[in-house]
Parts: structure tokens; sequence; C-alpha cells
């Protein structure tokens, strides 16, 4: 297992460098997402790559892709499909064409602009791997996976996600802004005739047995228990919560934050070719998987406390 497990992680980030210059923690949890099953939400103003990225990465594996763009008047059928009435010499039928959601990648591009019918229908897509349209219910073929992109400066006409809907993302990555170096290696590579093409390292099938590989890594009992601890410090008022949480948190993580940790440690055992996750994997993973589960009050707002610096409050205040 082992060797593999290094080649196709290996394989799939050195596609990815071909064309996304630094950004290796935003790569890391986007593959984090992949081989763990789960959905990702990338965060970050226009123009950082978050969208090449997600076209980048369905070049790098045989799997389709498509892309919603959100806007307001974006409706639930343009999301799902929908069903038309088809004439042929036979007379008339009900034929469904499917919408965009039908794809194995899928971006759901500024997905804070669309209205919350328009969304609820791409979160219960997300959730279930299924669509309900006409009260028929059709599968979504695996591997499934939804990265949504959301830009944090423009507030105005936009639709925040509600917490209930941020909580189906496995992790919500932050994409920041390039360095100098960075920077003028994204100029030396898109302002000159060179263009790079991207090779097929991975396919549905092999990603399916990562994905199971990943979920055969173990968990001591002591990562379930202390996984546990942490998710419970998250909420004011419980027994292992640090002081600053008690004061500027409102609602705390929920299970599906706990299954997040526990899911993204065993994404980092596995590509390191452990048979086992210890502590340092679930703290590499709890930013991205708890930084959208807790809601802050308005004093934190005030005060300039953000999710991340109680997050690490948290890991330093819990014992392992």
């Amino acid at each position: 297992m082992h060797s593999t497990t290094h080649h196709d992680w290996d394989r799939l980030r050195a596609e990815l460098a071909k064309v996304i210059v630094g950004q290796e923690d935003v790569v890391e949890g986007v593959l984090t997402c992949l081989f763990a099953g789960g959905h990702a939400l990338l965060e970050g103003v226009p123009g950082l790559g978050k969208t090449l990225l997600v076209r980048s990465l369905s070049e790098a594996l045989q799997l389709n892709f498509s892309r919603i763009q959100f806007t307001p008047d974006l409706m639930p059928a343009d999301v799902t499909g929908t069903t038309v009435v088809e004439e042929d010499t036979e007379g008339r039928r009900f034929v469904f064409r499917p919408g965009p959601i039908f794809a194995q990648i899928v971006l759901a591009d500024e997905i804070n602009r669309a209205t919350p019918k328009t969304q609820s229908a791409m979160l219960e897509a997300m959730q279930e791997c299924s669509v309900t349209v006409g009260g028929e219910t059709r599968p979504l073929g695996p591997p499934f996976l939804v990265m949504a992109t959301q830009n944090p400066i423009e507030q105005e006409g936009t639709y925040p996600l509600p917490e209930a809907q941020l909580d189906r993302f496995l992790l919500k990555i932050l994409v920041p802004s390039c360095g100098l170096e960075d920077l003028c290696e994204v100029l030396r590579r898109t302002t000159s005739r060179e263009s790079t093409s991207m090779e097929q390292v991975l396919d549905a099938k092999t990603i399916l047995r990562c994905q199971q590989e990943v979920r055969d890594i173990g968990v001591p009992e002591a990562m379930h228990t202390w996984v546990a601890k942490l998710v419970l410090a998250s909420h004011p008022g419980r027994q292992f919560a640090p002081p600053r949480v008690d004061r500027y948190v409102r609602l705390g993580a929920s299970p599906r934050g706990a299954q997040a940790l526990v899911l993204g440690a065993k994404v980092h055992a596995w590509r390191q070719g452990r048979s086992e996750i210890g502590a340092e994997d679930v703290q590499r993973t709890a930013l991205p998987a708890l930084r959208h589960r807790l809601v802050t009050n308005f004093e934190a707002q005030a005060d300039g406390i953000t999710t991340d610096g109680l997050i690490q409050d948290i890991l330093e205040t819990v014992p392992v």
C-alpha cells in the first residue's frame, strides 16, 4: 500500500505544480478533500487562482468537470437539471436534461452570490450524492467532489452560507495572496507564449481505491477521545472550553467537525505511509476542519478575534 500511496499523491501534486505556483497549503487542503471523499470551500479575493486550481485538478484526473457560475438569478433547475417535453414520431414524452451538477468534479464559483434556494439545491446534492427532480432521485456518480469558492471582501448583494450549510464542507481553505517570488513566477508563466500541458495521472477507479485505503487507517482510542475533547472545547460553557471560547464563541463545532478532523488526519497519515493517525495529523487538520464551524459573537468581531486564533487556543489548552 505504502509505495502506491506516496506515488499517487506525489504524482498529482507534481502535475498541479506545473500550473499552480506556490500555495502548498491550499493544494494540500484540496487534495485532502479529494482523498477523504469530502467537499472543499475555498475563500480568497478574486485573481488568486482558485478557479485555475480546480480546473487543473480536473485535467490531472480522468474525471469529468463542470463549472457553475453562481449569480442571483441562477435557479435550482439550472444546477440540478430539468425535465423537458420532447416530441417525436411516437408522440410526446418527458426527457430529463441533467444539469452541471452531474459531473465528478464541480466548481461552484462564488457560491455566496446565489439565492438560498439555489444554494440549498447544490448543498442537498453534496450531502446526499443524489439529485431529486420531478419526484425521481438520480445518483451522482462517485467520486463526487464539489469545490466552492467565495470572496470574503464583497458582501454587497451576496447571501452568506448559513452555518448548517457551511457544515457540509469537509474543509474551509483560505487562499492567501502571493509573495514576491511566487508572483514573479506567475508573471513568467502567464505572460509568454509558452503553455503548460497537463497529463492525466489518476482515474476514478484509483481515486476510489485511495479513498478506501484512507478509511482503513487506524485511529487509536486516545485519538478518538482527544478529537472529541477538542470539539467539545469549542462550545462555550463546556467542560474543556478555554476562557476565550467562553467569551467569544456563540456556537461550537458539530459532530461533523470531529469527523472532518479524523478524516483529514487519516489522509495525512496515509500519504506518509503510516497505518494509524497521531496527534500531529490532527493538529495539521484542525484549522481548515474547524474554522467554518465556530460561530463567533459581536464582541469577537469588535476585538478582532479570529476563529483560527480560538482553535489555536483550544489545541494549546486541551492536552493530548
